[in-house]
């Protein structure tokens, strides 16, 4: 299970990360990939409240964080859970190779459902170096 501070749960949240972030899809995911550093945005989508600390409390930098989109092309509420629940496990180790502030939303595509663990963690990984890659500046050449 993620914790509370690296999970995404508005819409507006997921929507600057698959707006403002890189794609990058393999096998059976698509993840979006955020990097910038956790600032919001402004905007009324993504106007959220900020999180309530306590008086004392540090102010270390957003932490990494990830949502998951597993729609009804995927499978019945069994298969899309197991799914969602299986990205969730592959993402928590993974989360903390990430830069802080790095908004992650990992969708499944209509074939996961039917991919073994290993499978899904090797389009997961895949996937995210994909993202990770820098990109290639300039066109080509013609």
């Amino acid at each position: 299970m993620l914790a509370a501070a690296q999970r995404l749960r508005r819409s507006g949240e997921f929507a600057v990360a698959i707006r403002g972030g890189r794609r990058a899809g393999r096998g059976a995911v698509v993840v979006h990939l955020d990097l910038s550093s956790g600032l919001p945005s402004v905007g009324p989508e993504t106007a959220t409240p900020e999180p309530v600390r306590p008086a004392g409390a540090e102010h270390d930098s957003t932490p990494a964080r990830a949502g998951f989109v597993v729609s009804k092309a995927v499978g019945g509420a069994v298969v899309r859970n197991t799914v969602r629940r299986r990205l969730r496990h592959l993402v928590r180790e993974r989360l903390v190779t990430l830069p802080a502030g790095t908004t992650l939303v990992v969708r499944a595509l209509p074939g996961a459902g039917d991919l073994t663990y290993d499978r899904l963690a090797a389009d997961l990984d895949a996937a995210l170096a994909a993202a990770r890659r820098p990109r290639r500046s300039g066109r080509r050449a013609e």
